[in-house]
């Protein structure tokens, strides 16, 4: 006698009743890049649909984001050539970009979680995510750094700090500051399990420029291994880390179920990278799948592998699916 499955199968109605994996716009983090200035809306090159905004033409598109229940952002600053140097100075000084962005953001949306990425590799005239000591990132000098950026972003107001750099101690370093300094509300995002992935490669146009010499792959994890993201994850949280992170997401949901089994009650973010996001959406343009269930279903995996909260560019238009279901029948 064999056991019948195709019963839970056979409508969209039943199909929703013993649907165990839910998606809401809650569950949901928009990234956004801001420059300086007046005015400016510039399309990234290689991201469809995804903007660098001047702070004034940020707090009007957070209109919608907020209108569509998106409660929580993801703050990356991008500051010109002119103004990076080799020890991201521009990132931790007072009035600096990302600390008036979360300023100007939180006196008109009091009520929004702004999360602000910590690194360097953004303000750097080299590009690497920490402090170089010839031609090697000095791993004890750059977390000093990035505690001073946390500092920073928490005396704008951020409510989370989220260091991205996979320095070894960072978020040691970071709440020691913070504690420090009066900041003991603050919390921490950790970028704990970040692999050196070819799938950032859009992102270069918009915040994280390539290393002038080398790569990233003396302190991002190598993607052959399968436990040391998961030791990262922990000794994250050892160190004080609230909430930990996996990226990228849906090509790493291994990673993702084996953090969840392990730490059934951290915090999981996910990022769903810009070149997982944009393989998605040039599959569409090219006639290859339709792109709304193709990321709801990438989504939906991401979700269903463990992550309580997922990163996206897709975010917004997510938001508008979903429309009040979240099961989203497809």
């Amino acid at each position: 006698m064999f056991k019948r499955f195709r019963q839970f199968r056979l409508s969209p109605e039943i199909r929703d009743n013993h649907a165990d994996v839910a998606l809401h716009a809650r569950d949901l983090i928009y990234p956004y890049y801001v420059v300086d200035g007046d005015a400016r809306k510039e399309p990234v090159p290689s991201l469809k649909d995804v903007y660098r905004f001047s702070i004034d033409l940020l707090l009007q598109d957070l209109e919608e984001t907020v209108s569509l229940g998106i409660d929580k952002i993801l703050l990356f600053g991008v500051v010109e050539d002119k103004d990076k140097t080799k020890d991201a100075v521009s990132a931790f000084k007072h009035n600096n970009l990302v600390e008036n962005t979360v300023k100007k953001i939180k006196e008109k949306y009091p009520d929004l979680t702004v999360i602000t990425d910590v690194c360097t590799c953004g303000y750097t005239n080299h590009g690497h995510c920490g402090v170089l000591n010839g031609l090697t990132v000095d791993n004890d000098k750059t977390i000093e750094v990035l505690a001073r950026i946390a500092e920073s972003h928490a005396r704008g107001g951020a409510d989370i700090v989220a260091p991205s750099a996979m320095m070894d101690g960072q978020v040691q370093a970071i709440r020691r500051k913070l504690n420090t300094r009066g900041y003991k509300n603050t919390k921490i995002l950790s970028y704990s399990a970040k692999y050196a992935s070819v799938y950032y490669g859009s992102e270069k146009d918009a915040t994280v420029p390539t290393p002038s010499f080398g790569d990233r792959k003396t302190y991002q994890i190598d993607y052959r291994t399968k436990l040391q993201g998961l030791e990262e994850i922990g000794a994250d949280l050892d160190e004080g880390a609230d909430w930990v992170m996996v990226k990228p997401a849906h090509t790493y949901l291994d990673v993702l179920a084996r953090a969840r089994d392990k730490y059934p009650k951290a915090h999981i973010a996910a990022y769903q990278v810009s070149g997982e996001y944009m393989m998605l959406v040039n599959a569409a343009e090219h006639g290859y799948l339709d792109l709304k269930p193709a990321m709801i279903e990438a989504l939906m995996a991401i979700k269903r592998a463990g992550a309580n909260t997922i990163i996206t560019f897709y975010a917004k238009k997510m938001a508008l699916h979903l429309n009040g279901d979240p099961f989203y029948v497809i």
